[in-house]
This record gives structure tokens, C-alpha cells and sequence, in this order.
């Protein structure tokens, strides 16, 4: 009986080969769906991802009833066309007279959990800058969220002097006009905002000039959303 109950069970278990090649079948199925869904859906994502990025252009450069998209190459500074979809950009800002206003400009660099994406505004005649607003964060719940949250921390940057550079400092102790106060809890989370900003300002600021070219005035620029 036992050899018998024995070869019966031998032939029902199946072998690790086949084991393993059906859950190679599985996986790469799997795999398959994701990478289609992600197809899919990634030009609606983009798509949402570019419209909050110009929808915040009208927050960070306070008074703008229009803006330009523009992009950086060989010739200078130019009006973005539809080419243009992987050069990295900036936002030029205008009011209802269509008066150039300021610069609105991406940047992102590591928080304390991951990448933090924001976009802040700049007045070249000024030099301060005039506004900000985190884009994406997954900063860590009650703490690091704090730096989109904090309508205090938030405006630190409606006027801040970006000369000699942006400093975080104390909670309390602000005393200069480039000085930040960093949030209680979560200065490495505030300091990644200053961060990101002084890096890209660095970049950006020798290809800005105190107001685009006239060709890129002359450009249509799209209005503030609802307008």
C-alpha cells in the first residue's frame, strides 16, 4: 500500500522545473501588465503633472496674469515650442499690461525621504525671490510636511533676499533678509527647501536677464487659469 500510495503521490506533485517555468510565466505577465498600464496612463500623468507645474507659476510671482514657458539653449534664452518637451524650462510672468514681472523656476534635489520638487518665483530686479510652492513631497507625515503646511515657513520666501545666498537658520532667529526660519522638528526637510533653491538659483541666475528678449515678449503667452 505504501509503495503505491507513494508512486501515486510522485506522479501528482509536479516537478521544481515546472514550478519554477510557471512562475516565470507568471511574472512575466505581471510584468507585462504594469509596463502597459504604465503606458497607458503615463501621458495623462504628465499631462497633470505640466498643468499643477503652470498652475503654480500664477501663485509664486504674485500679480502674474500671464506667462511664457522658456527654455535655455546655444542662442540664449527663447520662447519653448513643441519641441522643447524634454529641455528643462523656465516660466516668464506678466501682468495684465502685459509687463514683464519675474521669473518663476523649477528645481528639485533629495529631502529627508525622498526627491522634493518645487517651483519657486524670482524678480531680477529685485533679486528675491517673491514666492514658492512645493510641487511633490514625501516628506514624513506631521514633520517634513510641514514646508508645503506651514503657512509660516511658506512665507519666509514672499521676499527673500537671494544675496549672498539663502540661509536656514533657528526657529526665532531670523535677522537678515536672506535668512529662513527652519521649521522645529524638521530643519532637514526646511534646509533641502533652501537647498534646492540655492542650487538651482546658481544655475539659472547667469542665464536670466533682468527681462526676457522682445522676441520673447512678443510671444502669446497663456493666461492665469479662469481668467
Amino acid at each position: 500500500m505504501n509503495g503505491a500510495h507513494g508512486k501515486a503521490r510522485a506522479e501528482v506533485e509536479p516537478s521544481s522545473g515546472r514550478l519554477i517555468a510557471t512562475l516565470g510565466v507568471g511574472g512575466l505577465i505581471s510584468g507585462l501588465l504594469i509596463v502597459a498600464v504604465f503606458e497607458a496612463t503615463l501621458p495623462t500623468i504628465t499631462e497633470y503633472q505640466a498643468r499643477v507645474l503652470r498652475e503654480a507659476v500664477f501663485r509664486v510671482l504674485p500679480g502674474v496674469a500671464r506667462m511664457q514657458p522658456l527654455v535655455y539653449g546655444d542662442s540664449g534664452l527663447r520662447a519653448a515650442g513643441d519641441g522643447d518637451g524634454d529641455t528643462a524650462e523656465v516660466f516668464a510672468g506678466y501682468d495684465t499690461a502685459d509687463r514683464f514681472v519675474g521669473y518663476a523656476i523649477p528645481g528639485d534635489g533629495p529631502g529627508f525621504q525622498d526627491t522634493i520638487r518645487l517651483l519657486y518665483g524670482y524678480s531680477p530686479k529685485s533679486r528675491r525671490v517673491v514666492g514658492m510652492e512645493v510641487l511633490d513631497s514625501r516628506e514624513t507625515p506631521g514633520l517634513g510636511d510641514k514646508i508645503y503646511k506651514d503657512a509660516e515657513f511658506v512665507g519666509n520666501f514672499r521676499s527673500l533676499a537671494v544675496d549672498p545666498e539663502i540661509v536656514a537658520v533657528k526657529k526665532g532667529t531670523k535677522s537678515g533678509d536672506n535668512e529662513v526660519d527652519a521649521i522645529t522638528g524638521a530643519t532637514i526637510s526646511s534646509k533641502a527647501v533652501v537647498r534646492i533653491i540655492n542650487e538651482t538659483h546658481r544655475e539659472w541666475a547667469p542665464r536670466l536677464p533682468a527681462e526676457p528678449p522682445a522676441s520673447v515678449a512678443s510671444t502669446p503667452v497663456a493666461s492665469e487659469p479662469g481668467a
